[in-house]
């Protein structure tokens, strides 16, 4: 069994974005897999950095561990500021995705 997790949260769609949220941070918190990343990316980047409720439901996946959002996508929709403010890190990432699928992480995009 493949023990690591690459969580992408890319939907900009609310009720899919917290369920991969709520998914990511029991994942964590409850240590149902010893390795999970968890990348924001698309269309997710600005609705967590503009939408109150779904920042709220991100604070305690941020407070477990630091999510990278994509920078190309964050710069372009103007809200990586904001996701810094957030704890968001911001950096390119597809090289890092495409990596830690070499790697042996399974990927689940919400």
């Amino acid at each position: 069994m493949n023990s690591k997790l690459l969580v992408v949260l890319s939907t900009a769609e609310k009720d899919k974005a917290v369920t991969g949220i709520l998914y990511a941070t029991n994942a964590i918190k409850n240590e149902w897999l010893p390795d999970v990343k968890v990348y924001f990316f698309g269309p997710f980047e600005k609705l967590v950095a503009e939408d109150p409720e779904v920042q709220q439901w991100a604070l305690p996946l941020i407070e477990r561990q630091t999510p990278v959002a994509c920078k190309f996508i964050s710069d372009s929709d103007g809200v990586s500021e904001k996701l810094t403010q957030l704890g968001v890190q911001v950096e390119y990432i597809g090289e890092l995705i495409s990596n830690a699928i070499k790697d042996g992480y399974v990927p689940m995009v919400f």
